[in-house]
């Protein structure tokens, strides 16, 4: 039955075909999506990746091409000869590009036969991941997947598009690097020619794109692979892609105007969307405040209010004791929600905020009767009235209240705020919210290493107004540095870079590298820095994450062609996987035992 494709070629892609195509002679190739025996007249999906066309095998005519069409089965590998032609009006299909029209069979070649797959090849599948990721070449085959792939392609065309035209160099820098402190674990390489030593996979080009701007390129991109060794998520991989680019002679502003014009034309072109900037800018300071986050989601309301003042002196331990010990106490009044919010979906929320290091959640629900809260009667009457006041509590309101260390009350809070936002049906699903969060702090002091680090990473500006300021009081210096958020994900960041040696050096020291350790690490940045470097800034943005905010979908892992599961694992091709002795020996690497699993 299997036969080769001989002097046979395709004329068309399946989903091509239309009402115009009536009556031409064309041949099809693709997967078998389903066959169906009408009495006779077997009808077959062809399926191609542009889409399905309707194969029909009659009876009357070829039997040898219907004993072959009796025969087929799901997945398998066909070429179609035949002839275009309408379907009735009673049999057109309007979700169909092709539905009205169909290909009536003369000649078919079974190409390749298919085992019995393990899921459906269909939009909506029931299958576990880890067994999608397996047979990750027919998830592939699911018009979903698909279109997701195409729509990376269509992206990356339209990034490439808008960069070249506006006098952007697309180079590549190199996969083996130097390791380097500062972010997350490297990734290690053992080197063959220079035993016991090692390359790191780079976690960014940072320091090869300043240094292409010390060459005198003065726009650089590159769409490229980035490694980082650390614990994953939904929108993590320790594998990732960056859209990646770098100018010099540049302000914040330049940066930010190409990225906005970069954004709304590809968005423009791949989605139909239009658009508009420029994007809302928001200070940092700002958006913890009112956000208790650097990625806020503005899609709706529910903002974060400090009312710490409003307890510095109160007998309520639990909030008073909060702010003895440095912290704060921030609320949010859920407009309106009091009636909407089960007894049950409160309790949930306060396991959840106690998942994410919360001691508590403390609630007032605003009733006909008053205010309902297991912490009233620890209130004095002034603090009733100035909360009242602060928060605009009204009947049907509810307020919930964070109280501990700034970090945790803004971690647990902003997190409290994005469940209710769901839950009240208060998020947009539909809108695009981007927005830029600007002035960052250089540095911000990390209480278990006892020193200072970086905000975004050591080789960022600090702003000019502070540069004085950097050794005598580090934490209060902002920097020249910018993260772009959609719905609430950061999905790019940058800065203007230090272009001067002695700036660069006196940021080393504050964070902690010392000459020594900054020559060894840094030392042909540095020495680069003293040959004419111009000013210069750009961004990174994170390609996995647009795609998957602009599909709809809850992962990266669904917008890359062969992503890892959580654990770093590819069920496809399990790698990682252990390698030989001899190899080992090459290396110059002695192997240790695995740790037990716990």
């Amino acid at each position: 039955m299997l036969e080769l494709m001989g002097d046979w070629k395709r004329s068309n892609y399946c989903g091509e075909l239309r009402k115009e195509h009536v009556d031409s002679s064309v041949t099809l190739m693709g997967w078998i999506q389903s066959r169906r025996d009408h009495g006779g007249v077997i009808f077959v999906d062809l399926r191609d990746r542009d889409g399905l066309c309707q194969i029909v095998f009659n009876p009357g005519g070829n039997p040898e091409i219907h004993r072959t069409a009796e025969q087929l089965r799901d997945e398998w590998v066909i070429a179609v000869k035949g002839t275009v032609t309408s379907r009735t009006e009673e049999t057109v299909n309007p979700n169909l590009k092709t539905g009205e029209v169909e290909v009536l069979a003369e000649q078919v070649r079974v190409l390749n036969t298919s085992k019995v797959i393990p899921f459906l090849i269909e939009n909506e599948v029931n299958a576990d991941e880890l067994l999608r990721l397996k047979y990750r070449y027919l998830d592939l085959r699911r018009p979903p997947m698909r279109d997701n792939i195409i729509f990376r392609h269509k992206v990356t065309a339209a990034v490439r598009n808008y960069l070249n035209e506006n006098g952007f160099l697309e180079i590549e820098t190199p996969y083996f690097t130097k390791s380097t402190p500062e972010g997350a674990r490297d990734f290690l390489v053992p080197s063959r020619l220079n035993k016991g030593q090692f390359y790191a996979l780079p976690q960014s080009p940072q320091i090869l794109k300043q240094t292409l701007m010390i060459s005198g390129f003065d726009r650089y991109y590159q769409i490229v692979k980035c490694f980082r060794d650390e614990d994953l998520r939904a929108d993590r991989q320790p594998e990732f892609t960056q859209i990646d680019m770098e100018m010099s002679f540049v302000s914040e502003d330049d940066v930010i105007s190409i990225v906005e014009g970069m954004t709304k034309t590809v968005v423009r072109e791949t989605k139909g969307i239009e658009i508009t900037t420029p994007f809302l800018r928001m200070p940092y300071e700002e958006a913890m405040e009112k956000y208790g986050t650097d990625c806020p989601d503005t899609r709706f309301g529910l903002e974060l209010k400090d009312i710490s003042s409003i307890f510095k002196d109160s007998q309520f331990k639990v909030f008073s004791g909060a702010l003895k010990k440095g912290g704060a106490i921030k609320a949010l009044n859920a407009k309106n929600a009091a009636g909407k919010l089960t007894r049950k979906e409160i309790d949930d929320l306060t396991e959840y905020a106690v998942s994410l290091g919360a001691k508590g959640l403390a609630w007032i629900r605003v009733g006909e009767d008053g205010w309902n809260s297991p912490i009233v009667k620890f209130l004095t009457e002034e603090e009733r009235k100035l909360l009242g006041e602060a928060l605009s509590m009204e009947k049907g309101d509810i307020v919930f209240f964070g109280a501990d260390s700034v970090e945790t009350v803004n971690q647990v809070m902003s997190n409290v705020r994005l469940s209710l936002g769901k839950t009240l049906l208060l998020v947009d699903e539909e809108k695009l919210e981007f927005l830029w969060v600007v002035d960052f702090p250089l540095l911000k002091y990390n209480p278990q290493e006892k020193r200072y680090v970086a905000v975004h990473h050591p080789f960022t500006a600090p702003k000019d107004k502070d540069m004085e300021n950097i050794e005598s009081s580090p934490g209060n210096v902002a920097s020249k540095s910018y993260d772009i958020v959609l719905n609430g994900v950061e999905i790019g960041g940058g800065s203007i870079r230090i272009h001067r040696k002695d700036i660069q050096q006196k940021v080393f020291e504050v964070i902690g590298i010392m000459d020594d350790e900054a020559r060894e690490k840094f030392g042909f940045l540095l020495e680069a820095l003293e040959f004419g470097a111009p000013p210069h800034g750009g961004i990174a943005l994170g390609l996995d994450r647009i795609l998957m905010l602009l599909s709809r979908e809850e992962s990266i892992r669904d917008v890359i062609a062969f992503p890892k599961t959580q654990k770093g694992s590819c069920p496809l091709t399990e790698a990682p996987s252990e390698v030989s002795p001899e190899q080992l020996l090459e290396a110059g690497i002695k192997s240790i035992d695995r740790e037990p699993e716990n």
